[in-house]
């Protein structure tokens, strides 16, 4: 090998332990400086038609499910984050589920999760609250909320109809990818006409239509087999659940769609 390769070879090699740390770390600095602030859009999102329903301070545009105004109690804004506080005891103890004061049909709904240890929630969306209430929480279709290494409701249904990211008591989400509990995950609900898909952390891990034949042959095994129209109404509420355990919400947005 002559003195003049060998130098090429250590100057390249040189370069290229010089920029591997720093290729990487300014990369990371170039994403995190184009990010927003949590609970806020960009300029780009608000051309989109993107629109908060968190501002990361106050339960503006919320109201308690069957309620003119919000629960007396179950739920809190603490640095920037929604969280329903654990209550135990049983249903009674609740605050109770939230929902948006609007109704949607069409749209793309995104949200930040974090569960605690043995955790159960849940987003509903297409809620109607029909009247008179029945007990538990108001109905609707639900992309479940739960740890399930540790809550005994991963076991129960059929083939993990109720595990976190599934349409709850119908469908089974598959190839999720969860973050650990304690950690931020991101949750996507699309709808485009009968059309539903969920999303868990970037990847879609269930799609289906509602009222198709298929929905209907899981309904027809689930507790919602006596709801006529269960899940098929043109519009609905938001909801966030309570169902007694401390989850944190935050960068809930939604964009109305077209058909």
């Amino acid at each position: 090998m002559t003195l003049h390769v060998r130098s090429v070879i250590l100057t390249a090699i040189a370069v290229i332990l010089a920029l591997g740390p720093a290729g990487p770390q300014s990369s990371g600095q170039s994403r995190q400086e184009g990010r927003t602030a949590p609970n806020t859009l960009s300029p780009a999102e608000q051309a989109q038609g993107w629109k908060l329903l968190f501002d990361g301070k106050t339960l503006a545009g919320w109201r308690g499910a069957y309620l003119d105004s919000l629960p007396a109690k179950g739920w809190s804004v603490r640095e920037g984050m929604l969280m329903v506080q654990a209550s135990g005891g049983g249903e009674a103890a609740f605050g109770g589920d939230i929902v948006t004061l609007d109704e949607y049909g069409n749209f793309d709904l995104r949200l930040e999760f974090k569960l605690t240890e043995g955790a159960n929630s849940g987003i509903k969306y297409f809620v109607t609250e029909r009247q008179p209430r029945t007990p538990g929480s108001a109905k609707g279709l639900e992309f479940q909320l739960l740890d399930d290494a540790r809550h005994p409701d991963a076991k129960l249904g059929i083939k993990g109809n109720r595990t976190l990211a599934s349409l709850y008591d119908l469908i089974p989400a598959s190839r999720k990818e969860a973050r650990p509990v304690g950690e931020w995950n991101e949750a996507r609900i699309l709808v485009v006409g009968k059309h539903v898909e969920h999303w868990l952390n970037g990847r879609k891990v269930l799609e289906y239509e509602r009222g198709g034949k298929r929905f209907l042959a899981h309904k027809a095994e689930s507790k919602f087999k006596d709801l006529a129209g269960f899940g098929e109404s043109e519009t609905g509420h938001i909801l966030l659940q309570d169902h007694g355990n401390q989850v944190f919400f935050r960068n809930i947005r939604i964009r109305a769609l077209d058909k």
